[in-house]
Order: structure tokens, then C-alpha cells, then sequence
């Protein structure tokens, strides 16, 4: 059984760059209530190059966090990233896949999952599995994004098309660019109680220019670029389309332009 879906954005220094924005321009979104006591045994799943950690860490400096990832060279950029980043933290960094991790049962405190279940072809499954390494009464957290909650203006249909793309090759991929609306359901079926999923709003205009450069320019634009070459080897869009979806998608990040996205995150517990 296929578990994981292929990274539809690859492994480019420049998506390096890119998770990094992200992570960097929404931290105050996403983590701003998300902090561990100290002692308290956390796990971050599919850590990646790091993007997350750093916050984690900022965020917690005394919780005992370990980071895991299947891929030893991302491991590598987020054990690089920490030490530049946030030199004197302590993380346990673990090359493993998720559905076999390497510890014991109810080890963690705390799950921290995040952008992760999107590339995976079973996320009910995965979060079943991961059950079994937090202990009863312990809280997982999970934040996924949602593509389909992407509007702006001025409204482009070819813009639309070419994130149609991006959904379509994820799919095709094994994974879901859709996810974010699934977690509570998600959640309470992989047998989690106390499940709280809310949205994390993004809203862009050029009022707000930090968000104008590090969201719509070089997070999500620059994500729906990244598919390019594959939407067009696959005869999804036409070059022409792709072009004016691009242009119309940066034009939304110019004067008189708006930009507007939805996260969402979710808590929930282990049955005690």
C-alpha cells in the first residue's frame, strides 16, 4: 500500500526558500497558541527542512522536542536551519517514516503535525498510528491548508485554472491540497476526542506589504509556479492560460489587489 504521496513541489533550494517564507510570514497566525511546559516530551511529525521547528523551539525552549522526517537530506537542512536559527536548542532528530516510528507506545506529551497530511494517501490511517505514540489524555495538533479557500481580486478564471492544476497534481500524486476542511471528521474518526478545529485567516492587501511579499508573492504564488513544467507535460492547461494565470495571480499583489486564503488548525486528545 502506497503511504505517502509523491511531493508535488519537489525538493528545490528554492522550495527550501519557500517553506521557510511560510513558515517565517505565519508564524504569529498558525503558532501564537501553540507553546509546551517545560519537560513536557513533544514530537514534530514530518518536520522537514525545519520551516516549523524553529518556532517550535522558540516557542518552548524547555518542552524535550524530537523531530522526525523519512528524508535524510531534509533532516539535514532542518538540523542546519535550528543551529542558524535558534543556536542552543536542543531536538532529537529521528529519520523514520511516520507509520513506523521508532518509540515506544504513549512516549509523547504532545503531537505536532503540520502540512504534513496533505501528502499522504491514507491521513485517516496516519492518524490513527500516531495514536500510539502519544500517551492517553496527550494533545495532537494539526494544521493543514485548503486551496479550494483561495479568492482575490480582481477574480481571474485563468488564475483559478492554474490552481486547479496544482490540486489536480496533487491528487493525481496521492495527496489532497483540499485536506484542510477534512480535519475535524479526520480527527474523530482516528478516534481523538475533544476535537477543536477553527480556521487561521489570511486577508492581503497592500496595507499589509509584509503579507503581500512573504504570502501571495513567494508562498503561494510561488507554490502554483512550482507545478509548471508538470501541468503542462500533463496537458492540464495550455501555455497561453498558464501565463495569463500566473500574471493575473501576481496582479493581485499590486495596487488595488487582495488576497485571501484559510488555514486550519486543529487540537484534539488521546482517550485517556
Amino acid at each position: 500500500m502506497r503511504t505517502a504521496a509523491a511531493y508535488v513541489h519537489g525538493y528545490s533550494a528554492d522550495e527550501a526558500r519557500r517553506l521557510g517564507d511560510q513558515a517565517d510570514t505565519l508564524a504569529a497566525l498558525l503558532h501564537a497558541d501553540t507553546a509546551y511546559p517545560a519537560g513536557s516530551r513533544v514530537l514534530e511529525v514530518g518536520c522537514g527542512v525545519g520551516a516549523q521547528t524553529v518556532h517550535l523551539v522558540a516557542a518552548s525552549p524547555l518542552a524535550r522536542i524530537a523531530a522526525v522526517d523519512r528524508s535524510a537530506d531534509s533532516l539535514a537542512q532542518a538540523r542546519a536551519r535550528v543551529a542558524a536559527e535558534a543556536p542552543g536548542a536542543s531536538v532529537e532528530w529521528h529519520c523514520a517514516d511516520l507509520f513506523d516510528l521508532p518509540f515506544a507506545d504513549g512516549a509523547f506529551d504532545h503531537l505536532f503535525v503540520c502540512f504534513v497530511l496533505e501528502h499522504l494517501a491514507d491521513p485517516a490511517r496516519a492518524l490513527a498510528a500516531l495514536r500510539r505514540v502519544l500517551r492517553p489524555g496527550g494533545s495532537i495538533t494539526v494544521i493543514e491548508g485548503d486551496h479550494g479557500s483561495a479568492f482575490f481580486h480582481p477574480d481571474s478564471a485563468h488564475a483559478r485554472a492554474a490552481i486547479g492544476c496544482l490540486v489536480r497534481l496533487q491528487a493525481a500524486a496521492g495527496g489532497n491540497a483540499l485536506l484542510g476542511r477534512q480535519l475535524q471528521p479526520l480527527l474523530t474518526a482516528a478516534g481523538y476526542e475533544d476535537v477543536v478545529v477553527g480556521p487561521r485567516e489570511v486577508y492581503v492587501d497592500r496595507g499589509h506589504p509584509a503579507l503581500v511579499d512573504g504570502f501571495t508573492r513567494n508562498t503561494f504564488t510561488a507554490m502554483v509556479e512550482s507545478v509548471r513544467d508538470e501541468a503542462l507535460a500533463a496537458g492540464l492547461i495550455t501555455r497561453a492560460d498558464w501565463e495569463r494565470g500566473i500574471a493575473d495571480l501576481r496582479r493581485t499583489a499590486e495596487d488595488g489587489g487582495t488576497f485571501h486564503y484559510t488555514f486550519f488548525k486543529g487540537v484534539a486528545v488521546r482517550p485517556s
